[in-house]
């Protein structure tokens, strides 16, 4: 049995990355966008293996 389902986060964009995302991405979902945006970071930082799922701070995957 899984547990309940977490809300979506509705986070508060800075007017420089509001502007981005209208600007830049015109044609696509904000929220598409910024998945995107945050699983390359997550990434890049080496917090996701290269299945995409995280890494927890004893190596182990989730």
């Amino acid at each position: 049995m899984t547990g309940p389902t977490p809300r979506p986060l509705r986070p508060v964009l800075h007017a420089r990355t509001a502007e981005i995302l209208r600007r830049c991405y015109r044609y696509e979902p904000p929220a598409d966008v910024l998945d995107r945006a945050l699983r390359m970071l997550a990434g890049a930082d080496g917090h996701l293996d290269t299945a995409g799922r995280i890494i927890t701070g004893n190596g182990r995957r989730t």
